[in-house]
C-alpha cells in the first residue's frame, strides 16, 4: 500500500496533563427494549488483546488497558454489532450498552458462473495481500476460509472480498489468533492500491515457555522500524533516539510516462493476441509497452538535505491524546537501525545513503493531515504507504497495545 500527501507545517505541544498507565471499562449489556441482560457477548477493544464476554447478568470489565483511542466492539447472536469510539486516559470508563435484534439484510444479488477454481485463485490473490508472503506469512494458517466471498471486475482489475463472520487466522510467527471481520477489501491492481477495514481481535496462542521467548523476539522484529513505532516516536519527539529521520520529498510525475490504466490496457491486449491463434504483435510494440511499464511514474525526485524536527511536523489537537501529522509534498521516512531487502521501483534513494529501510508518505486526497493516537495508530482515512511499509500485512500485525520488551532490537545496524 501507498500512503498520503501532506500540506502544512504546525508546531507540536504536548498535553498538560499525566495519563495512567492503565485504564479500564465497566459496564452492563441488555437488550434495547426490553432491558433484560444478554450473557455470552463478545466484549473488545478493536486491533488489541483486550476481549471478555459479558457474565450472566450482562455486566462485562475490560482491564489494564493502554491509553489511547479504540473501538469498543459488542458482538452476540441474534443482535446487531455493536461499535463505539472510546478515549481511554486515566479515569475509569463506565459504559452500558443497549444491543438491537438483528435484522435480516441481504446483500446485492449477483448472478456469477464463478467456478471453485476462480474462488481458489481469488483466495490465493487475497492471502497474499491480505495476510503476505513473508517468512512469517508461511507460519500463518486461515482456520475458515470458506467464509470469504469474492466479486472481481476484471475490466478494472480490481478484486474485493468481505466476510459475515470472523476470519480467524492463527500466526504462529508471532504466537497470535487474529479474528478478523473483514467488511470491505479492496486491491486495485492499476492504482497499486490495497485497502480494508473491519474488527479484529488479537489472542496469544499457547505455548511453552521457549516458544513464547521466541514469539517476543519476533514481536519485537516486526515492531521496531513499523509504523507503529515511527508514530510513537514522532509525539514523544524521540525521532533519531529510536532511529527515524524525516525529510521533505517533492516529486514531478513523468509526463512521457502514460498512465497505468492504459499501459494495463495495451499489456493485457499484448497478452491476449499472444494467446490468440492470429497472433498479429510486432517485437517493437512489446518492447514499446514493456519499457513504458517499466518507466518511472516519476520525471523529477527532489529529496531535501535537512531532517525536519518532530515539531515540524506533528502537533497535539484538542482531543486529549490525539495527534495530526502534516507536512508539504511527501514525508520521506528513514529507519537507520535496518536494511531494506525489497527492490522499490518508484520509491528515491540517494545515491550516498545506505540502503536503510525508507518509506514515503503521502495524501491522494485534498485533505493533507492524519490522525493518530498515543499508541500510534492511525485513525480513520490514513496516508499512503509506499516503500518499507507498504510491505506490512497481517503477518506482521501487532496489537495496538503491543510495547516491545528487548531493548537490544533497536540497536543501530552495523555498518557495511
Amino acid at each position: 500500500m501507498r500512503l498520503t500527501r501532506l500540506i502544512c507545517v504546525l508546531s507540536l505541544l504536548f498535553p498538560l496533563f499525566t495519563w495512567a498507565q492503565t485504564g479500564s471499562i465497566t459496564g452492563k449489556i441488555t437488550h434495547v427494549y426490553t432491558k433484560t441482560p444478554i450473557a455470552r457477548a463478545s466484549v473488545f477493544l478493536s486491533n488489541s488483546s483486550f476481549g471478555t464476554v459479558s457474565t450472566d447478568n450482562g455486566t462485562y470489565t475490560l482491564n489494564n488497558i493502554r491509553p489511547g483511542q479504540y473501538t469498543l466492539v459488542v458482538t452476540a447472536i441474534g443482535y446487531e454489532d455493536y461499535t463505539k469510539t472510546v478515549l481511554i486516559g486515566h479515569e475509569p470508563l463506565n459504559l452500558d450498552i443497549e444491543l438491537k435484534d438483528k435484522s435480516i439484510q441481504l446483500r446485492e444479488v449477483v448472478i456469477s458462473t464463478a467456478t471453485r477454481a476462480d474462488w481458489r485463485r481469488n483466495y490465493e490473490q487475497f492471502k497474499e495481500e491480505f495476510i503476505g508472503t513473508d517468512k512469517n506469512a508461511k507460519d500463518c494458517e486461515v482456520i475458515n476460509p470458506d467464509v470469504l466471498n469474492f466479486t472481481t471486475h476484471k475490466s478494472k482489475k480490481v478484486l474485493e472480498a468481505y466476510a459475515d463472520e470472523f476470519l480467524v487466522v492463527e500466526n504462529r510467527a508471532l504466537g497470535y489468533r487474529v479474528k478478523f471481520l473483514v467488511k470491505d477489501f479492496k486491491s486495485d491492481h492499476i492504482s497499486g492500491i490495497i485497502s480494508y477495514s473491519g474488527q479484529r481481535l488479537f489472542e496469544e496462542l499457547p505455548g511453552s515457555k521457549a516458544q513464547k521467548k521466541k514469539w517476543q523476539i519476533k514481536r519485537d522484529e516486526a515492531y521496531y522500524g513499523s509504523a507503529m513505532h515511527f508514530y510513537r516516536s514522532l509525539y514523544k519527539n524521540k525521532l533519531d533516539e529510536e532511529g527515524f529521520e524525516i525529510y521533505q520529498l517533492k516529486r514531478t510525475l513523468n509526463p512521457n510516462r502514460p498512465s497505468e490504466e492504459v499501459i494495463q490496457k495495451h499489456m493485457d491486449r499484448l497478452r491476449a493476441e499472444q494467446n490468440s491463434r492470429y497472433y498479429n504483435v510486432t517485437l517493437d510494440t512489446i518492447r514499446y509497452w514493456t519499457d513504458m511499464q517499466n518507466m518511472s511514474r516519476y520525471y523529477k525526485q527532489d529529496l531535501g538535505s535537512v531532517k525536519y524536527m518532530a515539531a515540524e511536523v506533528c502537533r497535539a489537537t484538542d482531543n486529549p491524546g490525539i495527534y495530526a501529522i502534516t507536512f508539504p509534498d511527501c514525508l520521506y521516512i528513514v529507519y537507520t537501525k535496518k536494511r531494506e531487502e525489497t527492490y522499490f521501483k518508484d520509491v528515491y534513494r540517494p545515491l550516498t545513503m545506505p540502503n536503510y529501510e525508507t518509506t514515503i508518505l503521502s495524501f491522494l486526497g485534498n485533505n493533507p493531515v492524519a490522525f493518530f493516537d498515543m499508541n500510534g495508530i492511525i485513525l480513520a482515512d490514513g496516508p499512503l504507504y509506499e516503500g518499507t511499509w507498504s510491505k506490512s500485512r497481517l503477518s506482521n500485525l501487532l496489537p495496538v497495545d503491543y510495547t516491545p520488551v528487548n531493548e537490544q532490537a533497536a540497536l543501530p545496524v552495523k555498518s557495511e
